[in-house]
């Protein structure tokens, strides 16, 4: 199974959904599933790929962008986080003060900009108490999260995705939206996968801020400038919730998730005992 097939706990979620038994290491998943949100193929860039083995997409907007760019084994599954949202029932407490993702780097690309200059913005902006989410790369960079401790926020890291079958964090999405669900408001200065999984998880979002630059982005399908321009929606200190909802459901194949037994067929995992 391809090593980010694993990342996030996906591959844990969907053998949950399939009603499987709960496995250290989930049945081989024939195919790449996609693993974050992004604007092209469903492929991270330069992610090693088989040509010709089966890809396995969050959405049918991408799967018709990775049809557009010649990959003709393609199947929309919906992303893991939509699985896991219908399998846990919300509490019915609307949630209190903000939850913010700052733009992260990861292993190969560091991240540029200026997070006190974020940090004014959303304290000058947002009300109730903030809770500042760093990915583990910028976590454990003492200087960048001590920035967000003096200015009062909560600190909090969901864990590591995992790499190369190591360090897996299976409960990372499970985590993630539990902390959605407990605040009001999801904010980022950049539209990512954080905004998409808040707003299924019924919570107000914005994006603003500094963007932030990424060492060497890969611009092939039109970067940050064309994520403004698709989304403006997304964009502001306030916006339409039942909108932007609905952009959320498209993006995340949230109408288009498949049964236990079809994604079963769609993984290439054995099908169910039935008695």
């Amino acid at each position: 199974m391809h090593h980010a097939n694993h990342h996030y706990g996906h591959s844990h979620i969907l053998a949950r959904y399939c009603e499987m038994p709960e496995p250290l290491h989930p049945p081989r998943i024939h195919g790449y599933l996609q693993h974050g949100w992004n604007i092209g193929d469903g492929l991270a860039p330069g992610t090693p790929y088989v040509a010709g083995s089966r890809l396995l997409v969050w959405s049918e907007e991408t799967r018709r962008r990775s049809w557009s760019q010649g990959r003709r084994n393609v199947v929309v599954v919906g992303a893991p986080f939509a699985y896991l949202v219908e399998m846990t029932p919300p509490a019915d407490e609307p949630g209190e003060g903000t939850i913010f993702y700052p733009f992260h780097g990861w292993e190969g690309q560091q991240v540029h900009g200026d997070h006190q200059r974020l940090i004014d913005e959303v304290k000058a902006t947002e009300t109730g108490p903030i809770t500042a989410c760093l990915y583990w790369n910028e976590y454990r960079t003492r200087a960048v999260r001590a920035l967000y401790e003096r200015a009062g926020f909560r600190v909090i890291c969901h864990g590591y995705r995992g790499f190369m079958w190591r360090d897996h964090n299976r409960d990372f999405l499970v985590g993630q939206l539990a902390e959605l669900r407990r605040h009001r408001r999801v904010v980022s200065n950049r539209l990512c996968s954080a905004i998409w999984y808040g707003l299924l998880a019924g919570r107000e979002t914005a994006v603003y801020g500094d963007p932030m630059i990424l060492d060497n982005a890969d611009m092939t399908f039109g970067g940050e400038p064309r994520l403004h321009r698709q989304w403006p929606e997304l964009y502001g200190h306030t916006t339409d919730y039942a909108t932007c909802h609905r952009l959320a459901r498209v993006q995340l194949g949230a109408d288009e998730l498949a049964g236990p037994d079809e994604l079963r067929e769609l993984l290439g995992w054995p099908k169910r005992e039935h008695v």
